[in-house]
């Protein structure tokens, strides 16, 4: 019976492992998974996939979303949700955007290169930086194209 249970337990965490797909797979089911979300998954630990464009890490309060074909428009801060700041691959808000619900320094991974930046927060400043470096300040109810590497922006309440 114990060399049963055992073989039993060594055949299951064979079929676990050979049959599960890690969280960075370049395929959801018949889609593949946009480059942009895959090499963000692999660079920051914690990510969810949400879809083949989108991912979000919960632990952060990050969200990253891909531009497609139909995605974003160029509508101010309308496209960066009420009450986060978000970063965009693209000028004037376009692109793939990444998204904070979190207020402080806010890394950006350095696979998304930011262009423009939007703060949908009622009150305070986000400033664009590179380190320490001030590249671009948005207020609040406002956005900024940017330019520089942007390495983390710093959200002031």
């Amino acid at each position: 019976m114990k060399r049963m249970t055992v073989f039993a337990a060594a055949v299951l965490g064979l079929v676990i492992a050979l049959g599960s797909a890690p969280a960075n797979a370049a395929v959801l089911g018949d889609r593949e998974v946009d480059p942009q979300v895959a090499a963000m998954l692999e660079e920051v630990p914690g990510g969810v996939i949400v879809d083949s464009t989108h991912a979000v890490w919960p632990e952060l309060g990050m969200e990253l979303t891909v531009a497609t074909a139909s995605g974003f428009s160029a509508r101010a801060v309308q496209n960066c949700a009420t009450a986060r700041i978000c970063a965009y691959s693209g000028y004037s808000l376009s692109g793939s955007a990444l998204t904070f619900t979190a207020c402080g320094v806010l890394a950006i991974p350095s696979s998304f290169s930011v262009k423009s930046a939007a703060n949908a927060r009622s009150t305070g400043y986000a400033q664009a930086r590179n380190g320490t470096t001030v590249l671009g300040t948005v207020y609040a109810g406002s956005w900024s194209n940017l330019s520089g590497t942007v390495t983390n922006i710093r959200c002031v309440l």
